[in-house]
């Protein structure tokens, strides 16, 4: 082969890899220039519920009356004690006994004084019986009367008296019994069988009925939320102890003295909620709460973060397929909006694609 044969296929081979080489760059750059800047993902246009939410801590309350002390109104040494703590008691069950000979003498002797002064009290109406008897013949002077009127008040004064006495002794003896005032379990016991307690000044608390039936939660709301706070509202919460569940209930109260904790300014909003049995929720337990302010139900939504705004306009971009043309920037017509979600009320279908993240994208070179 000569020379300028030889100059002639190498040229046509080069010629040939130069337009092949720039076949591939050009593909190469139109497929580039769809895919999204900054590793942002794609996300499809669904369904959802979109709601604008408060978040908080709270802690898990008694309700008022669903925590009592139950102490003893009698002095005395402590005769029995009969629960223990964790015990589930009735209303009414009895808890324990303190000493009651004492008050048991008290009350025998408060009914000795009630049947002498029945006694009295019937003497002296039969002799005011037989004074008006004989005032009527003219037999006595009227003073006589008198004074037989005045014994029979007295008398009957003394009665009233006695029989208060008599109820009184029977109170205080029976203060001797401790007996449930609520239904609840027993949370602390503070005395013990044998110990002399005194009521003279103050009752002692003998132990703590808690009611796990009747509890709230005390949420902790920013100063920057509690404005849109109301009572009604919808609110959900969890614990840790059951971190798969959501509990449902409802502001009740919005307390209007600050809680300032740590230099932050908070207000207490109280939810209350409907126990479940099988989930039992203690007192002091920390519970993570969403207030709900607004919501709109299954509405078409895509990412917050899928939005950006171009000459005043909410838009979004398209995920084109591979290949094909330069990614769409459709404007759209936005909704209501929560920490993660916006709602799309024209512009988008169901099932299409957005891109989410850095919308930007790369121009072809």
């Amino acid at each position: 082969m000569s020379k300028s044969r030889k100059r002639f296929v190498l040229g046509g081979i080069a010629l040939i890899a130069g337009v092949a080489a720039v076949v591939l760059w050009s593909r190469t750059s139109k497929a580039r220039s769809q895919e999204p800047a900054g590793g942002a993902e794609v996300a499809s246009v669904t369904r959802r519920d979109i709601g604008y939410v408060v978040k908080a801590t709270g802690i898990v309350k008694p309700r008022v009356g669903a925590e009592v002390r139950v102490g003893s109104r009698t002095s005395g040494v402590v005769r029995r004690l009969l629960v223990r703590i964790g015990d589930q008691v009735e209303k009414g069950q009895l808890l324990a006994e303190v000493d009651d000979r004492e008050l048991d003498a008290q009350r025998e002797v408060a009914r000795a004084q009630v049947a002498s002064a029945r006694a009295a009290l019937r003497f002296a109406d039969a002799d005011l019986e037989r004074r008006r008897e004989l005032a009527a013949s003219a037999l006595i002077s009227r003073s006589d009367l008198e004074v037989a009127e005045r014994a029979f008040a007295m008398a009957q004064a003394q009665a009233h008296q006695s029989d208060a006495s008599l109820a009184a002794a029977a109170t205080q003896l029976g203060y001797s019994r401790i007996v449930a005032p609520i239904r609840g379990v027993v949370s602390s016991v503070a005395t013990q069988e044998g110990e002399t307690v005194a009521a003279s000044f103050a009752a002692p608390t003998f132990l703590t009925l808690l009611d796990l039936t009747r509890l709230e939660v005390w949420a902790y709301v920013d100063e920057t939320d509690i404005g849109r706070i109301k009572v009604g509202q919808a609110a959900h919460f969890t614990v840790d102890t059951y971190p798969d569940h959501e509990f449902e209930g409802r502001v009740s109260a919005i307390y209007p003295q600050a809680e300032i904790r740590d230099n932050v300014v908070d207000y207490i909003a109280v939810v209350t909620f409907e126990v479940s049995a099988d989930l039992v929720l203690r007192p002091e337990m920390t519970a993570a709460m969403r207030i709900a302010l607004e919501a709109h139900p299954n509405v078409l939504a895509v990412p917050v973060r899928a939005v950006r705004r171009e000459n005043g306009h909410s838009t979004v971009v398209m995920s084109g397929p591979a290949g094909g043309a330069a990614p769409e920037h459709r404007p759209i017509t936005t909704g209501s909006r929560d920490g993660t979600y916006i709602e799309v009320l024209d512009g988008l279908k169901e099932g299409e694609q957005v891109i989410v993240g850095d919308t930007a994208v790369k121009s072809e070179a």
